[in-house]
């Protein structure tokens, strides 16, 4: 799957399901987490539609503000598989 799929999916997913206004204009390098948009517990959420969307799992330690609080990184984890 290419980059710009992925992109998409997930930021269908972030602004649908996650932070739930379809119509916001998620950027890449948004802090989504440092900046309000959805809450550390979400990340579970967002974990659980990586391995169902894209069959890759991303252990707990990844799953921080630190290592995926971007569109940008985000992307980057799942393409690195």
């Amino acid at each position: 799957m290419d980059e710009k799929t992925v992109r998409e999916k997930v930021r269908t997913f972030i602004t649908h399901e996650l932070i739930r206004d379809p119509h916001y204009d998620l950027t890449n390098d948004e802090g989504i987490i440092s900046e309000g948009l959805m809450d550390s517990f979400a990340l579970a959420e967002l974990g659980v539609f990586v391995e169902q969307a894209f069959n890759i799992y991303i252990p707990d330690p990844d799953l921080t503000v630190t290592k995926m609080d971007t569109l940008n990184q985000i992307v980057a984890r799942i393409l690195r598989g």
